[in-house]
């Protein structure tokens, strides 16, 4: 069973590996046929699912709740003429627009 298969299954070694003769125009232009027609469906079956991929990528983004504290450092200049860093922190969304601010 093994032998039979391993003898069916041959080894494909270069441009003629076929059963076909390739330098025949036939199987040439069979074989380029073949290839766009290929070529155009893997292309339109890409374009599918990336029109689907974007599609779910931008619905998914308008319910994106993440949030993040970014800190701004503030400068300050004391009574005693010091000038000082003081922290500021912001609640922003994904988009880093502020929501609130959080200390002041």
């Amino acid at each position: 069973m093994a032998a039979t298969t391993l003898l069916i299954a041959g080894c494909s070694t270069g441009r003629n590996a076929g059963v076909t003769n390739m330098g025949q125009p036939g199987p040439a232009i069979g074989y380029a046929v073949g290839a766009g027609a290929g070529a155009v469906a893997g292309n339109v079956a890409g374009g599918v699912v990336g029109a689907g991929e974007g599609f779910g990528g931008a619905a998914k983004s308008a319910f994106d709740g993440t949030q993040r504290i970014v800190r701004y450092w503030r400068e300050e200049k004391t009574t005693d003429g010091r000038i000082i860093f003081v922290p500021v922190d912001f609640l922003v969304d994904a988009n880093g627009q502020i929501i609130r601010q959080l200390s002041k």
